[in-house]
C-alpha cells in the first residue's frame, strides 16, 4: 500500500468492521497479493466489557455505540426507540446477547427464491456448516470453523424452571438451529471458554500479523468516490484529517442496515428526489436504498423473584469465578432460552419468538433493577410491517432518520400477533414449574389478574422495544428494482458492493448475528471468484 500524509492507495477498501466486515477484511487478505484497508468509525482500544458476555449492556450509549434512536412510534405510545449499535472491532458482534439463532430453512429458501440458489437453503447449510466451530456436533451442524459455538457454561436455575413450564404449556423441547427449530431450547453462544467471541475474535485477530491488512479504527467514511459510475474509492476522516482512500479493485460496504445506505445516499446513490431534498448531486436514481427496513420487535414481561437472577452478577464472588474459571453469571448471555411459536393458523412458519431472561433486563438494561426479577416474552420475528431509512441532512456527521414503522401493516397482523404472544408468555408463567417462583409482575405494572389483552396493550405502550436486528434496506436480488444484485453488486454501479444485513431480501426468524457472518463469507468468495 502507498501512502502519503492524506491519500492512500490499495486494492480493496472495506467501510466497517463489524459482523461482516471484520470476515470480508480478513478473507480478502488471505491472499498475499490483496492489499486490504479496513475502516471501522469506532475506536480500536480493547475493552473490557466487550469480552464480558453480562456486561453487553454496560456498552449502550458509550463511545462504542452509535446511539441511535427512532422517530416516534404511534404504535408504541409515541415513544422514539433506542436503538443501539456497535461502533467498534467487531460491530454488533461485540455488543450483542451472542445467540446463535439462524433461521429457518424456509427464509434461506425465500432468499433463493429472491436472489438465486447460491443464496438458497441448500448452498447457505454449507456455509454454516464451514464457519461454524461447535462444541458439540450433536447440537449443530459443522465443526472446525472460525466462528466458536458453545453451549451456556452457568445458565440460572430459573431458565431450566422456563423450559420446563413452556413443555407444561404444551411447547416442545428439542435441539437448536436445525433446519426447523421450533423446540424450546438453551440459547448457544458465540462463546469460547465462557467470553465473547466476536468477528474480530474469530476474524481480524488471526489476521492482525498479514502486512496486507491495514485495519484504521476512529476513521468514519464520509462518501464513496465516483468517477462517473465506477467507484473508485472513499473518503474518510483519519487520525482527524480528511483522507482519500483509492480502491484499484473494489470498494465493499458492510456497515449495516442504517450506516450503508446512508453512505449511499450521501454519495448519490438513492432516491433522486430524497438526494435533491439535500442538495446531493444524483449519480444513479435507487428508490429502494434505504427502503424495505424490517425489525425484530420484543415485549418483555417481567415478575419479582426471591433470588438467583442475574441480580447478583457484580458481586466479588461471581466477578472470581469469572476471572478463574470463566464460570459463573459474568457468562450468561441474559437471553438464555428461547422458543418458536405460531400466532394464528395457516402460516408457513412461526412468527414469535419467546424469549426467557433470568433477570430484570428492562429499559433494555438502561437502569439497572434493583432486586431479584426476569423477563420472559414475545418477539415479532416474521414482521409484516416495513419502514425506511433516510438523510437527516447532507452532513455525513449526521445521524439518519429511522422510521421503522412498527405495527403499522394494514391488516393488522403484527400487532395481533404481539397480543397472541403476550398472552402465551401469561400461560406460561402460570404453569407449575414456574408459578410458584414468581412474585409480584412488574412489567408492566398492572394487578396480577389484569386481562391477556391489557397487559399486552400495556406493553406494547410503554415497554416493548427492538431486539437490534435491522435488515433490508439494500435488498438484494434478481430483479432490476433491487439495489444490489446476488453477486451483492450495486446496481449500475461498478466496483461497488454492499454486503451486511442490510442486503438480507427478508428478515431471519432468528437473529441476525449468525446470516450477516455469512453474508460476510459469502461475499468474500463472490470477490475471490471474481
Amino acid at each position: 500500500m502507498s501512502q502519503t500524509s492524506q491519500e492512500l492507495t490499495t486494492d480493496y477498501i472495506v467501510v466497517g468492521a463489524g459482523s461482516a466486515g471484520a470476515v470480508i477484511a480478513a478473507r480478502l487478505s488471505e491472499n498475499p497479493s490483496n492489499q486490504v484497508v479496513l475502516l471501522e468509525a469506532g475506536p480500536g482500544r480493547k475493552e473490557t466489557n466487550v469480552q464480558v458476555p453480562a456486561a453487553f449492556s454496560k456498552l449502550f450509549r458509550s463511545e462504542l455505540d452509535w446511539d441511535y434512536l427512532t422517530d416516534p412510534q404511534p404504535s408504541l405510545g409515541d415513544r422514539e426507540i433506542y436503538w443501539p449499535r456497535g461502533r467498534m472491532l467487531g460491530g454488533c458482534s461485540a455488543m450483542n446477547a451472542m445467540m446463535w439463532v439462524k433461521g429457518f430453512q424456509a427464509d434461506y429458501e425465500e432468499w433463493g427464491e429472491a436472489a438465486g440458489p447460491e443464496w438458497g437453503w441448500e448452498s447457505v447449510k454449507k456455509a454454516y456448516a464451514a464457519l461454524e466451530d461447535v462444541e458439540d456436533a450433536t447440537a449443530l451442524d459443522g465443526v472446525g470453523g472460525p466462528v466458536r459455538v458453545e453451549r451456556q457454561r452457568s445458565p440460572r436455575p430459573h431458565t431450566n424452571s422456563f423450559l420446563q413450564a413452556a413443555e407444561e404449556a404444551g411447547y416442545p423441547r428439542g435441539r437448536a438451529n436445525g433446519p426447523n427449530p421450533e423446540a424450546y431450547v438453551e440459547t448457544m453462544v458465540t462463546q469460547r471458554r465462557g467470553a465473547r467471541w466476536s468477528t474480530k475474535d474469530a476474524y481480524l485477530t488471526p489476521a492482525a500479523k498479514r502486512s496486507n491488512l491495514t485495519v484504521l479504527a476512529d476513521a468514519p467514511a464520509t462518501r464513496v468516490l465516483l468517477d462517473g459510475t465506477r467507484a473508485t474509492g472513499v473518503e474518510a476522516t483519519v487520525a482527524g484529517r480528511t483522507t482519500t482512500l483509492t480502491a484499484r479493485r473494489e470498494v465493499i460496504l458492510a456497515g449495516g442496515a442504517i450506516n450503508s445506505p446512508q453512505l449511499l445516499m450521501l454519495s448519490g446513490i438513492g432516491p433522486a428526489a430524497h438526494l435533491r431534498e439535500h442538495g446531493i448531486d444524483v449519480v444513479r436514481d435507487v428508490p429502494e436504498v434505504g427502503e424495505n427496513l424490517s425489525d425484530h420487535l420484543v415485549g418483555v414481561l417481567g415478575w419479582e423473584v426471591e433470588g438467583g437472577s442475574l441480580g447478583g452478577a457484580e458481586t466479588p464472588l461471581q466477578l472470581a469465578s469469572y476471572l478463574l474459571r470463566r464460570r459463573g453469571m459474568l457468562t450468561s448471555n441474559v437471553g438464555e432460552a428461547y422458543g418458536f411459536l405460531h400466532s394464528r393458523a395457516g402460516l408457513s412458519g412461526p412468527d414469535i419468538e419467546m424469549i426467557f431472561a433470568p433477570v430484570g433486563f428492562f429499559e433494555e438494561g438502561l437502569v439497572p433493577y434493583e432486586g431479584h426479577a426476569v423477563g420472559l416474552g414475545p418477539i415479532l420475528v416474521d414482521p409484516a410491517s416495513r419502514g425506511q431509512i433516510r438523510l437527516r441532512s447532507a452532513d455525513p456527521t449526521a445521524k439518519a432518520i429511522i422510521d421503522p414503522r412498527y405495527l403499522s401493516d394494514p391488516d393488522g397482523h403484527d400487532r395481533a400477533a404481539m397480543v397472541h404472544g403476550v398472552g402465551v408468555a401469561l400461560d406460561i408463567a402460570s404453569q407449575p414449574a414456574l408459578k410458584d417462583t414468581l412474585g409480584t409482575m412488574v412489567r408492566p405494572d398492572l394487578p396480577g389478574d389484569a386481562p391477556p389483552a391489557e397487559v399486552a396493550a400495556a406493553v406494547l405502550e410503554r415497554h416493548a422495544h427492538t431486539l437490534y436486528h435491522p435488515t433490508g434496506t439494500c435488498r438484494m436480488g434478481s430483479d432490476e428494482a433491487s439495489v444490489v444484485d446476488p453477486t451483492l453488486r450495486v446496481r449500475g454501479i461498478d466496483g461497488l458492493r454492499v454486503a451486511d444485513a442490510s442486503v438480507m431480501p427478508r428478515i431471519v426468524r432468528g437473529h441476525t448475528n449468525a446470516p450477516s457472518i455469512l453474508i460476510g463469507e459469502r461475499a468474500a468468495e463472490l470477490i475471490r471468484r471474481d
